[in-house]
């Protein structure tokens, strides 16, 4: 052992600020990283969906209330 491998067995393991190594081309992505890919995009799906579903909610209550108060009749 030399002077310069001293003190190796007690470094630290690289910590979350050490990026990781980027997979090779073709290499199946790590289940973690593309349920973390995956997460972002339901929770657009998510906002989008309930967003047309108000949106259309509340269409159906201004129709239903506009055919109420007698503003649709052709009279």
């Amino acid at each position: 052992m030399t002077s310069h491998d001293e003190g190796r067995a007690d470094e630290e393991p690289p910590g979350p600020d050490v990026p990781s190594p980027e997979p090779e081309p073709g290499a199946e992505p790590e289940p973690e990283a593309a349920a973390a890919r995956r997460g972002p995009a339901w929770l657009i799906v998510g906002v989008v969906a309930a967003t047309l579903l108000i949106c259309c909610c509340s269409a159906v209550v201004g129709l239903a209330l506009s055919w109420s108060a007698g503003l649709l009749d052709s009279r």
